[in-house]
């Protein structure tokens, strides 16, 4: 072993070299070691790519909207060979830039495969060669791959998973979504708006489970008039190859069976944690996931991990901050992570944003609560918009009237959330809230709207 390092990242997605950058802020000599392209699932197959499919879907429906207002257009014509390429091009840029910001902060890259061995050792792999770094610490951020249950036939069928669903070769008269989670929803409303005939099979009672009850009816309610199909409380037994049909075999909540035929299938139940890199070691694991504490420490001294590897909520911003705390301990700087402040967005037409307790959390956990909602059918913005479906939610302590959980439904609302995120991590009131001033007219003032309607009720 020539060469030795002060921290090791292993991964290359948005934990691992937002832990990388950071560390060499800190002075550090730092190595990265990815295997495949960087910037991670998050970049290359995951929010960048959807999200970039979820504008053409903005546009399509704002053009069919626009007909209603007395713009004419002629029939819509979707070019997926277009899309794709637009797709890679962004993606292309973006991974370009990560490099770039790696290069800029001296950190050697290693284009391999990294195993983290007993000694702070990291036997790096790739196609030329095998090498032993020696290092101090290591930040262990391997990321996930989407988890395929073990369902009778599914693996003599053809299927997609949010991996491979954007290397489709053209765009499906109908497709079968297994999972009504945040990936199932996004993808539900790309291929709603490209004409595809979609059902969602979801095993609870509602899709986006985790999310507040009212957002989940919400979308729901938005996606079926869409002409999207939705199953809940449906359980897949089985999946059978008919030709170029996938016939997806479910059981409803009344026991009986339901068959789905669909041109293309996307299984989309979650994602498992890429361990491979830490097999050497005996880790102690949350479920499956890598456990670690509030400082993203595991069980092993100077070792970290961070991103999906351990779990939570799995979200790009969650892994870069987790990323920054990583580092900053390894680097000698203590720091811990605020989960309770991490903002979870769903982009899906109308957008869910939420940080914080939903209602159903907050009662389950005991806390004196209430909560109110403002619906954006009085919001002037969203009626100009011709999207008044959503609505704002505060939850809030009763007694101080601290704000301790926010849900939003509505347009561009992934870009209002981080408001609350801020009044959370202030302990902000509903009261000082009802004083902020808000620019009108927009979607962001129903924010105050709520705010100032539970003043108004709390003086009555």
């Amino acid at each position: 072993m020539t060469k030795s390092y002060d921290i090791a990242v292993i991964g290359g997605g948005p934990g691992g070299y937002m832990a990388a950058l950071h560390a060499a802020r800190f002075g550090k000599k730092v190595m990265l070691v990815e295997k495949d392209f960087l910037g991670g699932t998050c970049l290359n197959r995951g929010c960048i790519p959807s999200k970039t499919w979820l504008k053409n879907a903005e546009i399509i429906e704002a053009i069919e909207l626009s007909r209603e207002w007395g713009i004419q257009t002629d029939n819509i014509t979707i070019s997926l060979d277009k899309m794709k390429k637009r797709k890679d091009e962004v993606i292309s840029r973006l991974r370009n830039g990560v490099m770039f910001l790696l290069k800029q902060g001296k950190i050697d890259v290693y284009e391999a495969e990294g195993f983290v061995e007993e000694g702070n050792i990291v036997k790096v792999v790739s196609d030329k060669k095998e090498e032993r770094v020696q290092t101090d610490k290591i930040i262990v951020a391997t990321g996930s791959s989407p988890s395929v249950p073990p369902i009778d036939g599914l693996d003599s069928a053809s299927f997609y998973t949010s991996d491979t669903i954007f290397d489709i070769e053209k765009i499906p008269s109908s497709l079968t979504i297994i999972g009504g989670g945040v990936i199932g929803v996004e993808l539900a409303t790309i291929f709603s708006s490209l004409k595809t005939n979609v059902t969602i099979i979801e095993m609870g009672g509602r899709i986006i489970p985790t999310e507040d009850a009212d957002a989940s009816k919400a979308l729901a309610k938005s996606l079926q008039k869409k002409g999207v199909q939705i199953l809940t409380d449906a359980k897949v037994t089985s999946v059978k190859q008919n030709g170029d049909k996938t016939i997806v075999e479910c059981l409803n909540e009344k026991g009986e069976s339901v068959s789905v035929e669909g041109e293309a299938l996307l299984v989309s139940v979650g994602r498992k944690p890429n361990l491979s890199a830490v097999q050497a070691l005996k880790l102690e694991q949350n479920g499956p996931f890598i456990k670690v504490n509030e400082k993203m420490e595991t069980s092993y001294p100077n070792i970290y991990a961070v991103g999906d590897v351990i779990g939570g909520y799995q979200l790009a911003h969650a892994a870069y901050m987790e990323g920054i705390v990583a580092a900053s301990n390894a680097a000698g700087c203590e720091r811990k992570m605020d989960e309770k402040v991490v903002p979870r967005c769903i982009f899906t037409l109308p957008e869910v944003a939420s940080v914080g307790l939903t209602e159903e959390e907050a009662e389950r956990k005991g806390l004196q609560v209430k909560a109110e909602r403002f619906d954006l059918a009085g919001n002037g913005k969203a009626l100009v918009s011709g999207d008044t479906s959503g609505f704002i939610k505060i939850v809030y302590d009763e007694k101080y009237g601290e704000i301790i959980g926010v849900t939003m439904v509505g347009p561009h609302v992934t870009e209002m959330i981080s408001e609350a995120s801020s009044f959370i991590s202030l302990e902000g009131t509903v009261e000082e809230l009802a004083n902020m001033i808000h620019p009108h007219p927009t979607i962001s003032e129903s924010f105050f709207d709520v705010a100032r309607n539970i003043i108004d009720k709390s003086k009555k």
